[in-house]
């Protein structure tokens, strides 16, 4: 199977609609259409864990289902920066917090079938609050409005079902990145850590 050909359906200012051509294992041409963002480089999920074994999330009104979301911090590498540097820079936009070690967790598709993109996971490990320098180095984007979260990692799935009872959505990423946090954690200091330089 392979690709034959992309063309652009319609364009905006953030997100571009394609039809992606391709062979199938017969060799019969189809037709896929799918959505790619512009002018970004990766997108980073960051899972926040305090020294003492809390974890923050987030939560938010996603326009596009209409619901308030409870989601990992996240956010688009769109500054010609390091994927770290992105984990980092969302980190204190979204929380107001930061992090002296980042591990790396994961990294694979979010929605196969509908978009290209692909997302990075890291550990933010032993969070602390930014100091006022980094916050106004990295201010939170105005188009954010967004409810800090703090809750003991080992009560993760009672709390999530509590938002959901209030009409919530729960990020279905969130259960299996806690899982591979949990692991991380429980294994000691990961050999290959990622710290910020």
């Amino acid at each position: 199977m392979h690709i034959h050909e992309k063309s652009t359906v319609w364009e905006g200012r953030f997100l571009r609609t394609v039809n992606i051509s391709y062979a199938d294992s017969s060799g019969n041409m189809r037709t896929w259409e799918a959505v790619e963002r512009l002018n970004c480089s990766g997108i980073v999920t960051i899972v926040p864990v305090s020294g003492e074994g809390d974890i923050l999330l987030v939560r938010q009104f996603r326009p596009v289902v209409g619901r308030f979301v409870v989601e990992f911090p996240a956010g688009l590498n769109d500054r010609n920066e390091s994927l770290l540097d992105a984990a980092r820079r969302e980190l204190i936009e979204e929380t107001g917090y930061t992090a002296d070690e980042f591990i790396y967790l994961a990294e694979g598709p979010i929605s196969s079938g509908l978009s290209s993109e692909v997302l990075t996971v890291f550990l933010a490990r032993n969070i602390t609050p930014a100091t006022d320098l980094q916050k106004q180095q990295y201010p939170p984007d105005e188009s954010e409005d967004i409810e800090i979260i703090k809750i003991p990692l080992s009560d993760i799935y009672e709390r999530l079902r509590k938002f959901q009872d209030l009409g919530d959505f729960v990020d279905l990423k969130i259960y299996g990145l806690a899982e591979l946090a949990k692991k991380a954690l429980g294994s000691g200091p990961d050999p290959n850590p990622i710290t910020p330089s």
